[in-house]
Parts: structure tokens; sequence; C-alpha cells
């Protein structure tokens, strides 16, 4: 009977070494976590009636969680370009893919109760609300959290791409696209896997009353297709990764936070109509002052590249 017991004894010994033993196995498959900060940027919006967007964000998750040391927030979008960010929030993540951010927007009340939450402050100082069939933004774009101390992941909501403009008889009025075409319009980057175009453009035959210049991956550029408009809403230039208006005494641009691979730049060129209204006139030759080739641009982690162009024509 005693050797019954010590025989027991012992096989519980060792099968609570074996549980103990799957936890810390479980542990280390759960791998260490690293603080990760979200922050938001824009794309600029080529639409001379725009002033502002102001967009007044309730919630945000990450993978099913909330995003820590976030408190509501209305923020004027319009103003975040050229790299400029507002930091959100941040949460511990483990090293790997995510894809899941939701963003749930009031479209209501703004941060101080005045209505509406979100907003196209047009150009005579008037007030367009901003609504969409859900309040809720599922962000499918993928980004990486890396193995280090401190990452930081930018959200670009691109407003070229998630805000239409619908025209009418007297007057015109601006409401975000569809669902579908709202998700796929916001991208999500690891500022720290992401580089950097900017440039000055020479317009000495002054072609244009303002000019755009977007990125897209090398070889996806297809004037006809981009020029018309893509989707329920119509949205031209749908396949650029991102966009940049030349502005300033010195017509420069900047086109932040572009992911590892290669790209071309296309110059395209807007003028003012009777109304006033910023429409687009065509595609722009442009040369290059450097020697860089436009339509295979390098970009890689962290570098800035410099690409000046003086414009030839129109196409």
């Amino acid at each position: 009977m005693k050797n019954y017991f010590k025989n027991a004894g012992l096989i519980l010994i060792a099968m609570t070494a074996m549980i103990s033993c799957d936890k810390s196995d479980d542990s280390s498959m759960e791998g260490e976590s690293y603080n990760t900060t979200f922050e938001v940027t824009d794309a600029p919006i080529d639409n001379a009636d725009v002033k502002a967007v102001f967009v007044t964000i309730a919630n945000v998750s990450v993978d099913g969680k909330p995003l820590e040391g976030f408190s509501a927030t209305t923020v004027n979008l319009a103003a975040l370009v050229d790299g400029k960010t507002k930091v959100l929030g941040n949460m511990d993540l483990q090293a790997r893919s995510y894809s899941n951010i939701v963003f749930e927007l009031d479209f209501e009340k703004d941060v101080n109760g005045n209505a509406p939450g979100c907003y196209v402050e047009k150009a005579n100082g008037e007030k367009d609300k901003l609504v969409a069939s859900s309040n809720k933004i599922n962000i499918t774009d993928t980004f990486e959290v890396l193995a280090q101390s401190r990452n930081v992941v930018v959200i670009d909501f691109d407003l070229r791409k998630t805000i239409k403009e619908e025209k009418s008889t007297f007057s015109s009025d601006f409401n975000f696209v569809t669902m579908a075409e709202l998700s796929a319009g916001i991208r999500t980057v690891n500022a720290d896997l992401t580089g950097k175009i900017s440039g000055t453009v020479n317009d000495s035959k002054n072609t244009s009353d303002k000019i755009i210049v977007y990125a897209y991956k090398k070889g996806s550029f297809n004037a006809e297709v981009e020029t018309q408009g893509k989707g329920e809403s119509e949205v031209t230039f749908a396949n650029a990764v991102t966009s940049a208006e030349v502005k300033g005494i010195g017509r420069s641009y900047s086109l932040d936070f572009l992911k590892k691979g290669e790209y071309e730049l296309i110059f395209a060129s807007y003028k003012e109509n009777q109304e006033n209204e910023l429409r687009f006139n065509s595609l722009l030759e442009v040369e290059s002052a450097t020697g860089i080739n436009l339509g295979a641009i390098n970009v890689d982690s962290l570098i800035k590249i410099s690409a000046n162009v003086t414009v030839t024509g129109s196409m």
C-alpha cells in the first residue's frame, strides 16, 4: 500500500511538471509584446471648394481590442498632409502582421457637443455634413509590428478617395463614398518600413492652376482608366498609392509613408472653371532635373528621395 501511494505521488509530481512545462512553452510561443503608437495622416483632396474636413473619431480598436490612451477626438484631416500626423493612442502588440483596425465615427456631434460631428467646411465657411451607411469603418490594409522597442503605425485617411462630391443645379454636396470604397481608401503602414519621395516642380509654361503628383506602383498606371473615374463614386486616380499637392513659393511636393518598392510618378494638371471649381485638365509631360527615372523610383525603408522635375508640356 505504501508503494502504491508512493508511486501515485511520483506520477502526480510528474504530471504537474509536464503541465508547468506546457504552460511555459505556451508563454514562450506567445512572444514578447512591443509598444505600438497609432497615428493618423491624410493625402490631400483635389477640390478647391474644400477648406477643411473634420472627422470625429469616437472609438478605435485594433485586432478587436480598444486603443489605450485614446479619447474621442475631432480632427481636421485636411491639415494632416506632407507627413504631418496626429497621435491617436497606443497598445502593446506582438511582432507580426495585422489587418484589423476599426474606426467608429460620430456623425452627429463633435467632441464639444456641436453638430455635425463629421463635415466638410467649404471655402465660403458652410458646413456640409458627412455620413455613411455605417459609422464603423473596417480598415483591412495590412501593417507590420516589428520586434523593436517602439513602433509607429500610420493610418492614411486618403480624403481624395474617401470623400465624393454630388453636384446639383444650385449647389454641391459632399459625402463619404461607399463603405467598400471607404475601407479601400485608407491604408496602414509601419513608419519604420517606409520611405519618402519629395521634390519641386518647375512649371514655367504655367500649364495649371494646381498640380497634383500621384505615386503608383511601377507599371500599374493606366491613363484611360485612372482619369475616367472608378467604382460607384467614380474616384479618379483610384489606384494611386498616395498623392501630394504642388504648392508654396518653392512649388514643392512630398509623398510620404511609401512602403518599400518601385514607384512611378504621375503629374496631373487641374484648372479652375467659371464657377471657380478645380477640374482635371490633363496629364503633364515632365523631365527629371536630376536624372532620376520617374517611372521606376526605388523606395526603401527610412530613405528620402529627391525628384525635382520640369514641366515640358501636356499630354
